[in-house]
């Protein structure tokens, strides 16, 4: 067994109990001293070394020192466990964006996924952009929800700067425009905290199901080929099939969901950019490098100046 006999005698002299783990210091510090000095020079331990040596004159050495920290468990950072929040029928949905290098027509392409999630009944809406901004936000939010024709009441987000304007967390502050935005479908965003996507596990597992279940083994033709297969993936082939432990199917779902969710208006208008510009002599304006024409004004103040919208 490879063990020497003072290890054979030790263990015949204690009865075959097992070895105190325990070790005991010859030099015993007040664990509210440690604590008070780690508090005062700021969790540098070579200073609360000094300090113990010089002022308080214990004679401890530098590795006893740092094991008595960690045991104490001085400078960590508590784990708490994480909260559970119901799922509530009609309460949450999520939304999140990702990144992805896909070959459109065989060449490698940068695409934005944005994925919109409903938490209690797990329907998905799955759009994919060249460019996501937060005009591009508002439409892929309005294509969704008035394809679902309801909308929860809140719509949990990381803290992007598309949506928050300062602050992070509970605490975020919504930029008014989204706000406002938001209010016209009856929902409020709410960003999570630092550090915590779980808080919208929903969205990063069907963000890891579009790697693993969407992306592999199909091929596009355009952006526009790929939208098609992704909605039709989204809203049809996972609508129906068996989602987690509970074997939740989110079609059926939803028809228990649906009374309980914001119901929208078929004729809510699509959301818009307005864009200011002035007319050049010849009643023209320019923009991304088009230039359009403005009928003329019959007041001349403002014959030189025009709305484009």
């Amino acid at each position: 067994m490879k063990v020497s006999r003072n290890t054979v005698r030790a263990v015949i002299r204690r009865g075959g109990a097992a070895a105190s783990g325990a070790r005991r210091d010859k030099i015993h510090v007040d664990p509210d001293l440690l604590r008070r000095l780690h508090r005062e020079c700021g969790g540098w331990l070579q200073r609360v070394h000094e300090k113990l040596l010089e002022e308080e004159k214990i004679p401890i050495s530098y590795p006893t020192l740092t094991r008595r920290v960690r045991e104490l468990g001085l400078g960590k950072p508590v784990h708490t466990r994480c909260d559970h929040v119901p799922d509530e029928p009609g309460l949450e949905m999520q939304h999140d964006t990702s990144v992805y290098q896909v070959k459109l027509a065989e060449r490698p392409t940068r695409v934005i996924a944005s994925l919109l999630y409903l938490r209690y009944s797990k329907r998905r809406y799955l759009k994919f952009y060249r460019v996501f901004n937060r005009f591009t936000m508002k439409c892929f939010l309005h294509e969704a929800l008035l394809f679902w024709g309801c909308a929860a009441r809140q719509c949990v987000i990381d803290n992007t700067n598309l949506a928050r304007l300062r602050g992070s967390g509970y605490s975020a502050v919504i930029v008014p425009e989204m706000a406002a935005f938001a209010a016209r479908y009856g929902f409020q965003f709410l960003c999570h905290a630092l550090n915590h996507p779980n808080r919208k596990a929903g969205e990063e597992r069907s963000f890891w199901t579009v790697e693993t279940n969407f992306l592999p083994g199909r091929s596009f033709e355009s952006l526009e080929d790929m939208n098609r297969q992704a909605i039709d993936w989204a809203t049809v082939r996972m609508e129906h099939r068996p989602q987690g432990k509970a074997r939740l199917i989110p079609a059926k779902a939803f028809e228990h969901e649906q009374g309980l969710l914001t119901a929208l208006p078929a004729e809510l208008p699509a959301p818009y950019w307005a864009q200011e510009r002035g007319t050049d002599a010849y009643g023209y304006i320019a923009f991304e490098g088009n230039f359009y024409w403005v009928p003329g004004w019959p007041d001349p103040k403002l014959a030189n100046f025009a709305n484009w919208t």
